[in-house]
């Protein structure tokens, strides 16, 4: 009698890529990604990380501001260009802590931002997260449900629920909140959320965007004044957290 036997493979580890010309600081997240089983890739200057990026489009990347030749900024700027690159999960770690760095960091297209020195718990709960919000947006069908956590938003019944109860909003509060569901932890600013709901060439106030957003969690949120799924980004504007991921 011949046995079979089948064949059991181990999911491909998620890459990383690290764009950071400190060897102490790339020894230490090499060794601690690598710990928690992430495929790790490394470029010590601005030119090469962009490269990389772009030749083999890494699950994550990890910037820093402050490298020599083209900088952190503009890497930033140009991966958010780029086809290839521009969805790639972002974290910004750097010794440029101060709050404005902060929003023009996000401002630029990072997803996430981190001074130095981290946390290490921290910053891998980061990633963890940030992965995790990325394999959510691969899930999403076009024209079907969009699931976040508890939350149901179904495109073709235009319908909204959670945790099983309807939810009623107007067709421009379903948009909006179905825009910001389908790009969970992504800061968006007001003038963004804007032109997506209403176009270029329309003339809205931010405060209009504010009722709305006001409106959604009025019918959302268990405590509206104390939001958590639609945060506000002071400065910047708004990201969505899936119910999920808030306790």
């Amino acid at each position: 009698m011949v046995q079979s036997r089948l064949r059991v493979t181990s999911p491909k580890p998620e890459e990383i890529l690290i764009i950071e010309d400190h060897p102490d600081m790339i020894d230490i997240l090499k060794k601690e990604l690598t710990r928690h089983h992430y495929h790790v890739r490394v470029a010590a200057e601005g030119e090469t990380g962009l490269s990389e990026a772009q030749r083999r489009p890494p699950d994550l990347i990890i910037l820093d501001l402050m490298l020599p030749g083209l900088s952190g900024w503009e890497v930033c700027r140009l991966l958010r260009k780029n086809l290839k690159t521009k969805a790639i999960p972002l974290l910004i770690l750097t010794a440029l802590g101060e709050e404005a760095n902060r929003i023009l960091g996000l401002e630029s297209g990072a997803d996430d931002y981190l001074p130095k020195p981290v946390s290490l718990r921290e910053l891998i709960a980061r990633i963890k997260a940030l992965l995790r919000r990325k394999r959510m947006a691969a899930e999403q069908k076009p024209g079907g449900a969009y699931r976040a956590g508890a939350l149901v938003i179904d495109t073709e019944r235009h319908e909204i629920r959670m945790a099983g109860r309807l939810i009623r909003l107007t067709r421009t509060e379903f948009g909006l909140l179905k825009f910001l569901a389908q790009n969970p932890g992504k800061v968006f600013k007001r003038d963004e959320l804007i032109t997506t709901l209403w176009g270029e060439n329309q003339f809205v106030e931010e405060h209009n965007l504010d009722v709305h957003i006001h409106s959604i969690r009025q019918h959302l949120e268990p405590d509206p004044s104390h939001p958590q799924f639609i945060l506000t980004v002071r400065g910047i504007g708004y990201k969505f957290r899936p119910p999920e991921e808030t306790g």
